[in-house]
């Protein structure tokens, strides 16, 4: 009797091995899965924030060399420089008013909610630590439990094992049920960022095309201004080349 007892007591016991490493490697899976779209959130982020920042940075460049060149005394002698050069300044102007106007729709559609999003992670990790630590609780316990169960069936021992299993009850109701919430909620959360970044997505290429748009119309209408030679990209090489020559050809620039 006490041989097929402990048989029983063996596949009870490895049964819930295999029942906790499926667990395990459920649990090992989903959380996987969390930790790098954490980091992949993270880096989108980080990044969305260097492309505003540099997009800024060059529409203000551009401006400032717009107003460099307008500042230029050559402006004060020539009359249809001085014109290309205010057409050239608007233009700047006004790209770097859209290029403000694009950044701000970027940041309040993209870059704030990926904030928000990355924000829901800290409690999601310590959710994660806290089961981790009812884990180890409850295999301690339950190694407690098997210690005496394995020992002679006697009256202490029995008391011990009792003792033992009614410590090891709420321990393990409530791994499990925490485990259960964890294992039920990671996949629903993994899931939920479709539904999530698919509106900051579509403003980000609407606030693209809104500036690229915008971006065409200024400098088709700067090209009309400035371009009254109608010359082609070869024509214009040319022209450049030709006046170098005639520089290059002046005695104070001629090589020794």
């Amino acid at each position: 009797m006490y041989y097929i007892s402990c048989i029983y007591l063996l596949f009870i016991i490895i049964y819930l091995v295999i029942i906790c490493t499926m667990s395990t490697i459920d649990f090992e899976r989903e959380y996987d899965k969390l930790q790098k779209l954490e980091d992949q959130t993270k880096k989108l982020h980080k990044d969305m924030k260097k492309s505003t920042e540099a997009d800024l940075a060059m529409s203000k460049a551009a401006v400032k060399i717009s107003a460099d060149l307008l500042s230029n005394p050559l402006c004060e002698q020539d009359q249809t420089f001085l014109e290309s050069m205010t057409a050239l300044d608007t233009a700047m102007r006004r790209m770097d008013s859209f290029n403000q106007e694009k950044v701000n729709q970027i940041q309040k559609t993209v870059i704030d909610p990926l904030k928000k999003y990355s924000s829901v992670f800290p409690s999601l990790n310590m959710a994660v630590k806290r089961r981790e630590q009812m884990l180890q609780d409850y295999k301690r316990l339950q190694a407690k439990v098997e210690k005496y169960e394995e020992k002679e069936k006697t009256g202490p021992v029995m008391v011990k094992l009792h003792q033992a299993k009614e410590e090891l009850r709420p321990v393990k109701d409530d791994f499990e049920a925490k485990n259960k919430q964890l294992l039920d909620e990671m996949p629903k959360f993994y899931q939920s960022r479709i539904d999530y970044f698919q509106p900051s997505f579509e403003a980000l290429i609407r606030a693209q095309v809104v500036y690229f748009t915008e971006m065409y119309k200024i400098f088709s209408e700067l090209t009309d201004q400035i371009d009254q030679a109608a010359l082609t990209d070869e024509q214009r090489e040319k022209d450049t080349e030709a006046k170098l020559s005639e520089l290059r050809a002046l005695s104070i620039v001629a090589d020794d």
